[in-house]
């Protein structure tokens, strides 16, 4: 398949189901080298493997991918890259402790980023807002039902 031109498009009548994991989170942003100064503020490393086009941040398993979002729409055949209203995504990072999300949230503050919810005391434990300098939100959140592994890893089929 790979000797094939680019831009070529493939149509197969036999289906197959992807696994069911993520391995890649994209974002597209305007300007990459302001995108991963943003992260790196934040305290991530950014990949060897990266370039100036294509920032890769190794999330334990998967990876949050920075590039420019203008490309981004072309390749995904967007008619427009403009970010319209709200996206309904957020990337959720969950704390330890408690004390964590307004810890957090000021860091990012101080990466960059706007705070769009402060640590608010919620029904189940203590959660905040922020988006990058491109608009993508994330929430902070503090829950005991969440179970981290010591590799900090989520434990999807467990809770407190």
């Amino acid at each position: 398949m790979l000797d094939q031109a680019v831009g070529h498009t493939y149509i197969f009548a036999e289906t197959l189901a992807p696994s069911q994991r993520m391995h890649m989170v994209l974002l597209g942003v305007n300007d990459v080298a302001r995108a991963a100064r943003f992260y790196e503020a934040l305290g991530w490393q950014r990949s060897p493997t990266s370039s100036d086009g294509f920032v890769k941040f190794n999330m334990g398993g998967y990876a949050i991918c920075l590039i420019n979002r203008g490309d981004l729409a072309k390749d995904a055949l967007e008619p427009t890259p403009e970010n319209k209203g709200f996206s309904g995504v957020a990337l959720i990072h969950v704390a330890r402790k408690p004390e964590d999300v307004p810890r957090i949230l000021a860091k990012a503050e101080e990466a960059g980023g706007r705070i769009v919810k402060p640590a608010t005391r919620t029904h189940w434990g203590i959660a905040g807002y922020f988006k990058d300098p491109d608009g993508h939100l994330f929430e902070v959140d503090y829950e005991d039902v969440w179970v981290l592994d010591q590799d900090n890893h989520l434990v999807v089929d467990r809770i407190n």
